[in-house]
């Protein structure tokens, strides 16, 4: 099965066309303010518009007030909703949209036990994503943690945390994951993304 790719971290509607023209399937919007990658509702609003059919628009939050998400949702084309702080699966799917959840591996084991405890508590995920951040922090940081297969999980699994061209291609292999999803790794300055290095990366997934 053909592995997916978000890239996240959009910051500007050049970067969301280059991207999209190097065959993404979904980009990521960063509604925490705290990031370095953070775009506030009227960007994130021009930078959804441009995009195409079929190129899926995720929003980003950690531990957000709920007007505020429902203020972007009310302004910015979304299709997808993702969650990296520690909302309960009451707060997620509150919103009457499909999302992910985000878990923080540093320090974790990743193993097919503790993933399953994740799945049981958030039954409605559409995927877990699975970052090399603490639990409880932001993604985003360019951390990696140690990969193991997931090949048997029957929720989607999206592998986050330290991709770069050079990797990307061994963790897939390792890990079997629905989708691969990268920020830094493909970047000249955070927020900002690098033609090479996308074309580099989106390369390494397809082969």
């Amino acid at each position: 099965m053909r592995t997916r790719v978000k890239i996240c971290g959009i910051t500007r509607c050049e970067d969301a066309q280059l991207v999209v023209d190097a065959g993404v399937d979904a980009i990521g919007l960063v509604f925490y303010d705290k990031s370095p990658r953070f775009v506030n509702a009227e960007i994130a609003a021009e930078i959804s518009q441009t995009l195409p059919v079929f190129v899926t628009c995720v929003a980003l939050f950690k531990d957000a007030d709920t007007h505020m998400v429902k203020t972007i949702l009310q302004t910015v084309d979304i299709d997808l909703l993702q969650f990296h702080g520690s909302e309960t699966v009451e707060y997620c799917e509150q919103f009457n949209r499909p999302y992910i959840k985000a878990l923080g591996m540093k320090g974790a084991a990743c193993n097919q036990q503790f993933l399953s405890a994740y799945v049981q508590k958030y039954p409605s995920a559409k995927a877990l994503l699975l970052d090399g951040h603490a639990p409880g922090e932001a993604g985003g940081t360019g951390e990696a943690f140690i990969w193991t297969s997931m090949a048997t999980m029957d929720t989607p699994i999206i592998l986050a945390g330290g991709l770069t061209p050079e990797n990307v291609n061994v963790a897939i292999k390792q890990v079997q994951p629905y989708a691969v999803d990268v920020s830094s790794g493909v970047e000249s300055s955070p927020g900002i993304k690098d033609k090479n290095k996308v074309a580099a990366f989106m390369q390494q997934v397809a082969i």
